[in-house]
């Protein structure tokens, strides 16, 4: 099977790091993009700015997105992810430590595909990393233009 992309939105390199640990011990074929702040993934994903060049690549397949970021807000990535039809169905995971419930029925009232409160515990990070990429990488059916 071909890689499987994905789009990991994080300002904390220590959560970064995290991430990309779990990610490689899933075993699965990923490619995998970074950006640290919500001003830098809308570029991304946008293809705007420094990601100009990006407007014509394919989008990722799911974006693993923190809700507490510098510059732009992950609620406001999202809601203008929504509002943009280049965005508008991609999969979005929020991962964060955030679990007030404001902020679970404000990402889902704005088109959250999922919430998901970050672990402590780093075994248990691994495995809802491992079934969050599972599921939305390999069982989840996209259009052909995430291929």
């Amino acid at each position: 099977m071909p890689k499987s992309h994905l789009l990991v939105v994080e300002d904390n390199p220590d959560d970064e790091a995290l991430t990309l640990r779990a990610l490689q011990k899933t075993g699965l074929d990923l490619a995998v993009d970074i950006v640290r702040d919500g001003a830098e993934a809308l570029d991304y994903l946008l293809g705007e700015g420094a990601y100009a060049e990006r407007a014509t690549q394919p989008l990722p397949q799911m974006v693993l997105l923190d809700l507490k970021l510098i510059k732009v807000s992950g609620l406001e990535v999202l809601k203008r992810m929504r509002a943009h039809p280049r965005t508008s169905i991609v999969p979005v995971v929020i991962l964060t430590t955030s679990t007030e419930d404001r902020d679970v029925v404000a990402c889902y009232s704005n088109g959250a595909n999922s919430y998901v409160p970050k672990p402590v515990n780093f075994d248990e990070f691994v495995q809802q990393i491992d079934h969050l990429s599972r599921y939305w990488l390999k069982l989840n059916r996209m259009p052909s233009e995430f291929a």
